[in-house]
């Protein structure tokens, strides 16, 4: 039997999920980790390798990953990195819109200062990009240690580069900012693109046949591990950052509040990605604490606190823009009230987020699933289930990596038929 893995690199580390032909899961692996530097992207990669069973190993027919969108890096010739990447929340490309909305369409996604697009834009103007000859998203250049030719991407993580998802090519209006770097060739996610590297099938004990495919992002891949199939069905991602993701008929892009589409099939994923989220929690209660406290909340009961919860200022969806302050006052004694209202306030930024979706013609949202570490918090569903007045469920497998990993298999079940 063939098996498929599935690589998710997200904010808090990498996770690895091998299964078979007919979805089963047959290996979890995970490697926690600061995802900083490049080398521990490295790193972590042969680890979650190593930690597969071998048996497994052997029987692997594709490899796919995804990473955060919009965390990209700049490499030389041999696909070594020049500097640190920059992360999907990383706001310096605001210094550089006014340049950028001098040549791309009115409210094109990539005006936005946490895009691919800006952060290119703003590399090319420090002194290590004379070293560059590449720029790569994050699943980009973990797909590349693993089948060696650089310079490839998929057109999910280049959305916010400013590839047009419609034409299946890099617009003019992109040319005329004559940056000098080699942007990368881009296909559909899942395309088979080489062999895995023969060093690399050895050591790790592959088969030599084994296919690495072209990615995606980590926000696509919870959608597509979660079951969601039809127009009108959403994936809200509550990881670090809260991530929207509607299927709808139409394509949406309004980079004035941060909404894009990303091409699947022959339908769109319309969204946006909020800073707000379960990193914010996490600055203020520890694990145990968000579990315990939770079970003392009347989910039934709106809190009359109104927050906007941020680590630090600048959200990119609902509300673009770099420089809104959080707003985390007042803050009660107790931290039940506390929480509650942090919880409250993430769900209506949530369903402010689908409703204006809606406003902008997406299909009507009559069904919500919910992935990330967020989906396992009861009392937080059924606070979003009253402010969203739709059935809210968790996904059928909450994890990206699984979603990759049926990207994969679906890549290879494709070329087959061509």
């Amino acid at each position: 039997m063939n098996f498929y893995l599935g690589i998710d690199y997200g904010t808090s580390g990498a996770r690895g999920i091998a299964i078979d032909e007919t979805g089963c899961i047959q290996a979890e692996v995970r490697h926690p980790m600061k995802m900083s530097i490049a080398d521990r992207w490295d790193s972590a990669l042969w680890s979650l390798l190593a930690e597969i069973p071998e048996s497994l190993r052997r029987e692997i027919k594709a490899i796919a990953i995804n990473g955060t969108s919009s965390t990209v890096l700049l490499c030389d010739a041999t696909g070594k990195p020049v500097d640190a990447p920059l992360f999907y929340n990383d706001g310096r490309g605001a210094v550089v819109l006014e340049q950028l909305q001098s040549v791309a369409p009115a409210n094109h996604t990539v005006l936005s200062a946490t895009s691919s697009l800006a952060k290119l834009l703003w590399m090319s103007q420090q002194l290590f990009f004379g070293e560059a000859k590449y720029f790569l998203h994050q699943a980009d250049w973990l797909a590349f240690l693993l089948h060696g030719q650089i310079g490839i991407s998929d057109y999910h993580n280049a959305l916010k580069l400013g590839y047009d998802v419609e034409e299946l090519k890099y617009p003019e209006w992109l040319k005329k900012l004559q940056i000098p770097i080699q942007l990368p060739q881009v296909l559909p996610p899942g395309t088979p693109i080489a062999e895995i590297r023969p060093e690399i099938a050895d050591k790790f004990r592959f088969r030599r046949d084994c296919l690495v495919c072209a990615g995606t992002t980590d926000s696509i891949a919870a959608f597509l591990a979660s079951g969601a199939k039809s127009p009108g069905e959403a994936v809200t991602s509550l990881g670090s950052t809260l991530v929207l993701k509607l299927l709808s008929q139409k394509r949406l892009e309004d980079a004035r509040y941060g909404i894009y589409s990303h091409r699947l099939g022959d339908l769109w994923l319309t969204g946006g990605a909020s800073n707000a989220g379960g990193a914010v929690l996490q600055q203020f209660f520890t694990n145990a604490e968000l579990e315990s406290l939770s079970c003392e909340i009347d989910p039934s009961k709106a809190s009359e606190l109104d927050y906007y919860p941020l680590l630090k200022a600048g959200d990119r969806f609902p509300i673009n823009d770099p420089h809104l302050p959080p707003r985390l006052e007042p803050r009660p004694n107790n931290p039940v009230e506390f929480l509650h209202g942090l919880l409250e306030s993430m769900a209506r930024i949530e369903a402010y987020g689908y409703e204006l979706l809606q406003q902008m013609g997406a299909d009507k949202l009559n069904f919500v699933y919910t992935a990330g570490g967020g989906a396992a918090n009861s009392t937080w569903t059924a606070i979003r289930g009253r402010c969203l007045k739709v059935p809210v469920i968790s996904s059928v497998n909450a994890e990206a990596a699984y979603g990759t990993a049926l990207l994969a298999m679906q890549g290879v079940e494709k070329e087959k038929v061509a």
